[in-house]
């Protein structure tokens, strides 16, 4: 356990005047990643705190997004002069401080009682490795759904968020559903893949991407990974090739786009359509261009882990009308969208709820600002890690954006200061901070087993390590994940 305490004068987004709306307050509160804001009157004099909990009590309760801060601030705020005894602050805190809570106190100048800085304050008890960041919108289209009974698989946010996520990532079309599963598996059976045809996928994933293509009774092939990007080696994949072969599904592995264009180019010189997995890659882009854009449809999981999320769900998008519009009756059982009832084909009940849809808008919403914040992360990483000789970080290049959606490390040798990759895991494990190895080949697992060299798979699966990495992670959380694994030795 480590007790951490600095002294902080930067007050950008962290102070409030008392006038401004509940809307204002809950944006700034999103912007400075606190959970808190102080609040002041004109004269930046502190007149109460307004914490992000009080802002959704305040929507329980029935608040308008319109009303003042003034109306729901805590009024008894917790504040110290400038010359107090940092030793009596501590003491305070200490024995109120909830495990892992974080306690931002406001600084006051003991002549104008203006806020001058604050204190961070906070017990490293628990670091996890993902956890979502959801602010009030998502809160308030949330009560909105309950409010007007629309919480199954009707409702305005469902368009909203399929409109709203297609235009970001730049496809003409989205579907939303169900899950990053059942968006592969739907995109698979809307290109008429079946049994007796063979899709390529890399065997370093999540052995969703496998189970997608065994649903519908095709046959898997896998491919190694390369060692500049983790993701599938396109020289591999296309020695495989065969003519039962109908696609490819590329996995922008941990949030770092593959080689698209070299892709694309192999699939067209052998008629083959490629689906993109960018379950990990939210807003990773190749080229300039969004992942999940690039080949003949792209899918998206929006599981409580990945950078923005719905608790469950996920996302096809397309160019091409046709697929969409097949894709959309599959989804929904099969049924006819223009005479209710009357099913043509067999569907799949692969819908997403309006509740999950509005979580999905808000995040949407937000969707640049979370970027911003995993690519900083990772940057804080890279700064504190590079130094160490051990480990091959994130990849990283000219030609594309890698989010980093878990900051992920590989050892270099078998073992790091005499520990291997899960022997650091469990050290880790003892200091609090939760990490996880890199996912195992498919093709090693029993319903896949098959016995085949892949080399470069292999050695990312057996020492690949994933870090914490969530957008509200804070500087010093990370910081102190560098200095323990830079300082690491068995014990």
């Amino acid at each position: 356990m480590k007790t951490n305490i600095r002294l902080n004068t930067n007050l950008e987004n962290i102070i409030c005047q008392s006038d401004k709306s509940i809307r204002e307050a809950a944006s700034m509160v999103g912007l400075n990643r606190k959970g808190v804001l102080f609040i002041t009157d004109s004269e930046q004099r502190l007149v109460g705190t307004l914490s992000e909990g009080d802002i959704r009590r305040a929507y329980l309760s029935g608040a308008s997004p319109d009303h003042r801060v003034s109306e729901i601030m805590c009024r008894t705020p917790l504040a110290y002069y400038q010359d107090t005894d940092i030793n009596k602050i501590i003491s305070s805190l200490g024995s109120n401080n909830k495990i892992g809570e974080k306690l931002y106190i406001p600084i006051l100048c003991e002549n104008t009682k203006k806020v001058i800085g604050y204190y961070s304050y906070y017990d490293t008890k628990f670091i996890p490795i993902a956890k979502p960041t959801l602010l009030n919108m998502e809160l308030q289209y949330v009560i909105d759904c309950i409010e007007t009974n629309w919480i199954s698989s009707q409702g305005k946010y469902i368009k909203m968020f399929e409109d709203s996520f297609a235009e970001y990532i730049g496809s003409k079309h989205a579907i939303a559903v169900s899950n990053g599963t059942t968006a592969l598996h739907l995109a698979l059976v809307t290109y008429g893949i079946g049994p007796g045809d063979e899709v390529i996928v890399p065997s370093l994933t999540f052995i969703a991407t496998a189970n997608a293509v065994t649903y519908t009774g095709a046959k898997v092939v896998f491919a190694d990974s390369e060692l500049d990007t983790w993701n599938i080696d396109p020289a591999s994949f296309e020695k495989l090739i065969t003519p039962r072969t109908k696609a490819i599904i590329p996995v922008h592995l941990y949030g770092q786009p593959c080689k698209m264009d070299e892709i694309m180019e192999i699939a067209k010189r052998h008629n083959l359509i490629v689906i993109e997995d960018a379950a990990e890659a939210h807003g990773a882009r190749y080229k300039g261009k969004y992942v999940g854009s690039i080949g003949h449809v792209g899918c998206f999981s929006f599981f409580g882990n990945k950078i923005i999320t719905t608790g469950e769900g996920g996302m096809i998008v397309t160019d091409d009308y046709n697929i969409f519009k097949k894709a959309r009756i599959l989804r929904d059982h099969g049924m006819d969208p223009d005479k209710k009832y009357w099913h043509s084909v067999i569907g799949y009940n692969y819908r997403m709820t309006n509740l999950q849809a509005a979580i999905g808008f808000a995040q949407v919403e937000r969707f640049s600002e979370i970027l911003e914040r995993k690519i900083q992360i990772a940057e804080i990483y890279n700064k504190h890690l590079k130094s160490n000789k051990n480990f091959i970080l994130p990849p990283g290049n000219n030609w594309s954006t890698n989010v980093c959606w878990l900051y992920s490390i590989v050892l270099k040798n078998k073992t790091y200061n005499g520990l291997s990759r899960d022997a650091l895991i469990e050290v880790l494990k003892k200091q609090n901070i939760e990490t996880r190895p890199f996912f195992y080949p498919i093709h090693k697992m029993p319903p896949y087993r098959a016995d085949l060299n892949m080399p470069v798979c292999d050695l990312l699966s057996e020492n690949g390590l994933n870090l914490p990495s969530y957008p509200d992670l804070n500087d010093e959380e990370i910081v102190h994940i560098c200095d323990f694994i830079n300082g690491c030795a068995p014990i």
